[in-house]
């Protein structure tokens, strides 16, 4: 679909780039010719990760273990990166979920989620945002030399509510709104952000937070308009769309790739008729998923 080395010359920024969707996104940049930087919280698995995606494709991909909540940590990362040559491009890809009914959630769980997912993500955008507007204004960028890209993954819960996932919902629809004020805000300086809002692509962290002792996919295909769940090549062709020049008029979108689920309404609202027994068992997995995580960063 895309012509080889079509991202060469490209520096990309990958949070949460070790796993999932995250490193599936990173994989297709790196095939593509962009040198890769990939940043999580459990830093051997980005170096895992890292080895594995050069030895299959070459090039080059650099880690950094930090906690994206902590703009300090932010702010010395983008320095870093920075210090070797200017990003070309970010994906906003950190995040953090689960299901829960409301009125059970904690003030804890809730920023757990808020504080990643929005705190987090502004700050690795603003980090590297006012150096590109930085960069402009001194007349160390100018049209022709192709315009810097932000993706954020968000949900397309943003457009019609996520009961059972409020603080996801909530911190999402901050990004959704992000995006748009500030592809028009920045846009002088060239700079383009848009979001892509993929439907449920079966990855661990999602399926065993969200889908619990479910079988990946398998409420998708039930209920989805396309009978399936997405593919992750798909999402790796939309991030590329995104991320290559060629189009760069199209700023400020949000784009929802879910095979059409959003417009059938499709979120969480079917837990409704769950009981405390199945609430219990779902919060017990996603405790031991959490648990496991929390080794792998020798938390």
């Amino acid at each position: 679909m895309f012509q080889p080395k079509l991202l060469q010359g490209k520096r990309i920024l990958i949070t949460g780039g070790g796993t999932g969707l995250g490193r599936a996104m990173a994989e297709r940049y790196l095939s593509l010719g962009a040198d890769i930087y990939i940043c999580g919280r459990r830093k051997q698995v980005c170096d895992d990760t890292a080895a594995e995606l050069m030895a299959a494709h070459g090039g080059s991909v650099k880690t950094f273990g930090l906690d994206i909540r902590d703009a300090a940590a932010v702010d010395d990362m983008i320095e870093q990166i920075f210090a070797e040559g200017a990003l070309t491009g970010l994906v906003n890809n950190a995040a953090g979920n689960f299901i829960s009914p409301t009125a059970a959630l904690s003030p804890r769980g809730f920023d757990a989620v808020a504080n990643i997912v929005m705190h987090g993500t502004f700050y690795v955008t603003h980090a590297v945002g006012r150096r590109w507007v930085e960069m402009a204004m001194k007349g160390q960028w100018k049209p022709e030399d192709g315009y810097r890209s932000v993706i954020s993954i968000i949900v397309t819960w943003v457009l019609n509510g996520g009961p059972f996932v409020v603080p996801s919902a909530m911190s999402k629809s901050a990004i959704h709104t992000m995006t748009m004020s500030l592809a028009t805000e920045w846009a002088q300086y060239g700079i383009r952000l848009n979001a892509v809002g993929p439907g449920e692509i079966p990855t661990e962290g999602m399926s065993k937070r969200l889908n619990p002792g479910e079988e990946p996919g398998a409420r998708s295909a039930q209920v989805n308009p396309m009978g399936r769940c997405g593919r992750m090549e798909e999402l790796q062709n939309l991030a590329t769309f995104l991320m290559a020049p060629g189009c760069d008029w199209l700023t400020g979108q949000s784009i929802m790739m879910d095979g059409g689920s959003h417009l059938t309404g499709g979120n969480f609202y079917e837990l409704r008729s769950w009981t405390p027994d199945q609430w219990k068992d779902a919060r017990d997995r996603i405790e031991e998923q959490n648990r496991k995580d929390r080794e792998q960063r020798g938390a």
